[in-house]
């Protein structure tokens, strides 16, 4: 595995990068970084090139003040592919990775070859009092605060806290707790804060994928879920495993918000078979412009 870095618009972009063969690209979530994903990446490197970028505003990647909606973040994944000399790749993303991952596959279907979403945002409206609260009127005075390294270095006052929000201990606290020191530092706090609030409010996530969903019906697509995930509900993946038919769902009965850290050994064989079972997505811009000007089943076309 090489960290390696480069500079794209005249940005620092940091990733891990390990393996050999078909491509395979993995997004963390928000307050997230590459490392979340260093748990499956032995596992998969022998059989695949596998590129884990720490997405602009988290880990060691620039943090500058800019656009941190779904689709810079989508734009910013190609970049780095053409950086890289990569014409496709299977897109994996978690949580707010998710949300990059469909975007991706909107923006620039023929890059993509095919989709894994795991605990993904844009699902649903459901989510964590922990993220809604991040996007009230002055969260950016709290955060400094919340994210304190001294403070979140108190693992049991940490936990307590996290419990009383429904979190139990394990990988969710540890993984969280890790996020969110990240924070401490300005540039991180304010990509976070900007993320979320162009997302969602106190109220949920407002942005939402599940009305274009059905145009990446012929694209193949793998859904994984923590059962016992506090942070995005678990029912959020037969929103989406509806929307896509053909999709494939597994459910880890015994993971929460982290499935690819609980469990690797088992995430990194569903997504190594899934691969290596399904075909690269083909585009047909004719068959792409019927499904564009038909919309969804069911829909409304006369619109609001």
């Amino acid at each position: 595995m090489r960290d390696e870095e480069l500079a794209i618009h005249g940005r620092r972009v940091c990733f891990r990068r390990s393996g050999s063969g078909p491509v395979v690209v993995l997004l963390h979530g928000v307050t997230g970084r590459s490392e979340q994903w260093d748990p499956v990446i032995p596992l998969l490197e022998e059989r695949f090139e596998v590129v884990a970028p720490d997405l602009l505003g988290h880990g060691r990647s620039a943090k500058p003040r800019g656009d941190y909606s779904l689709g810079a973040y989508a734009s910013g994944v190609r970049d780095l592919m053409i950086a890289l000399g990569h014409t496709r790749a299977t897109v994996v993303g978690h949580s707010l990775g998710g949300g990059i991952a469909m975007q991706f596959a909107y923006q620039f279907p023929e890059r993509c070859e095919r989709l894994a979403l795991v605990s993904s945002g844009g699902l649903g409206e459901e989510v964590h009092l922990l993220l809604r609260a991040a996007t009230l009127p002055g969260s950016e005075l709290v955060l400094p605060l919340i994210a304190n390294r001294r403070t979140l270095g108190v693992g049991a006052a940490v936990g307590a806290f996290l419990d009383r929000l429904g979190l139990q201990a394990g990988s969710d606290v540890a993984e969280i707790a890790r996020g969110y020191s990240s924070l401490a530092e300005a540039g991180a706090r304010q990509a976070f804060i900007h993320t979320l609030r162009g997302l969602l409010d106190f109220g949920g996530q407002r942005v939402s994928a599940t009305d274009r969903l059905y145009l990446a019906a012929e694209m193949a697509t793998l859904i994984v879920w923590g059962r016992r995930d506090p942070l995005i509900p678990v029912r959020h993946s037969g929103i989406a495993h509806r929307a896509m038919p053909a999709s494939r769902l597994e459910v880890f009965d015994e993971a929460g918000h982290f499935p690819q850290v609980e469990e690797p050994v088992r995430f990194a064989r569903v997504l190594t078979d899934f691969i290596e079972s399904t075909e690269p997505s083909a585009i047909d811009p004719e068959g792409l412009r019927e499904r564009v000007l038909a919309g969804p089943a069911g829909t409304d076309t006369e619109g609001d």
